[in-house]
């Protein structure tokens, strides 16, 4: 047993110095690879919301037709001679839309909507090569955090399922009377491109911080702000599937004043096709008056949640809904001019690029709500 020692003496340089406390199981095996993957799921969300800007320019060029054949490996090659396009042109010349609405078209003007679709494609296959040659590297690398592969198959899967939809999409228009694609396969179509975007946004919030702080954050969100939130984003949803009815039908060419339709609030005509039910679908005055009427609908639930989130303590969640409400009123003052200047391409492509920016912001409002940053009191 040692002797007493003075209160005065100086400890031994030699006493056992403390280890500083391990992290819990939660964090264990996730820092390494989570910010490498959320730089990858960042390169395929910019492919992504790419993929959308060039899709809605070959809908609005009327280009959508223009391949009527679908073949994943061989159709990555243009025509690279005279023989090649004089045999695409003539694939072409058998469709609906050549016989019905281009019969004087030339090889020139069929090569310009040619590249939109090839070009659309082409980024398509991009998108799917980046997601499957990440994916295999972080899996062999075993660099995918705990519990993250479910996820991100499921990212794959969804551009699978997209790239067979928008197949589907376009078969549609190749037979028959068809000069254009169905419009509700459009909305299907936009409605997969916009899940898809999301989920990766999603995923890269989740990804750029711990989950043990995100468990801590999960405790204290705002749940009724959240679930307003979700509300609507679920509303504002569906208004751009039925933006796409307007635009798979030019349904935005045929009533073009506001805020009236040629003079009526509802136009006579919105209820003359039968059955009842394809008026909403193929009906270009009531397809129309819908996407207008939903439009005042979610203006008004979103001044509605803006004003609850006025009463939030936190200063990130107050912003990231004054961001969502400020995107709410550019998209409603798009869509107006939209119409009133009959839908010309360069204001609709920017009307839908509003509408990817609006739902990225109010999911990122939800986001903000779910897992709320600590802020210090000052």
């Amino acid at each position: 047993m040692s002797g007493k020692r003075s209160i005065f003496e100086e400890v031994s340089s030699d006493t056992p110095k403390q280890t500083a406390p391990k992290g819990g199981l939660i964090d264990k095996g996730h820092s390494g690879a989570r910010g490498a993957v959320a730089v990858w799921l960042l390169v395929l969300f910019a492919l992504v919301f790419l993929m959308i800007v060039v899709g809605g320019l070959t809908r609005l060029t009327d280009s959508g037709l223009s391949i009527t054949e679908w073949a994943l490996i061989k159709g990555a090659v243009p025509p690279t001679n005279d023989y090649a396009w004089t045999m695409a042109f003539d694939k072409y010349k058998g469709s609906p839309e050549f016989n019905l609405q281009n019969a004087d078209m030339t090889l020139g003007e069929f090569k310009s909507i040619f590249w939109w679709e090839w070009g659309h494609r082409q980024l398509g296959r991009f998108v799917g090569l980046v997601w499957a040659v990440g994916f295999l590297f972080f899996a062999a690398t075993k660099r995918i955090p705990n519990g993250w592969g479910p996820r991100l198959l499921f990212i794959g899967f969804l551009g699978g399922l997209q790239g067979a939809i928008g197949w589907w999409m376009v078969s549609s228009g190749l037979t028959g009377r068809m000069v254009d694609v169905a419009s509700y396969r459009l909305a299907i179509h936009l409605g997969l491109a916009f899940l898809i975007l999301g989920t990766i946004a999603w995923y890269v919030w989740l990804l750029r911080r711990k989950d043990a702080e995100l468990l801590q954050a999960r405790r204290q969100a705002d749940a009724g702000l959240a679930r307003l939130g979700k509300i609507l984003l679920v509303l504002a949803f569906a208004q751009v599937l039925l933006g796409a009815l307007v635009a798979g039908i030019d349904a935005g060419r045929g009533y073009i004043d506001w805020p009236m339709m040629n003079g009526d609030f509802l136009p006579p005509e919105s209820f003359d096709s039968t059955p009842l039910w394809t008026n909403f679908f193929e009906n270009p005055a009531l397809v129309q008056f819908n996407h207008r009427i939903l439009g005042y609908i979610v203006f008004i639930a979103a001044l509605f949640v803006w004003f609850k989130s006025r009463a939030s303590a936190l200063n990130l969640i107050k912003r990231t809904f004054s961001l969502m409400m400020v995107a709410v009123l550019g998209q409603v003052a798009l869509g107006i001019s939209t119409v009133l200047y009959a839908a010309p391409w360069h204001i609709a492509i920017v009307h839908q690029i509003g509408a990817v920016v609006l739902i990225l912001l109010m999911l990122r409002a939800v986001f903000a709500a779910t897992y709320p940053k600590v802020q210090t009191l000052r």
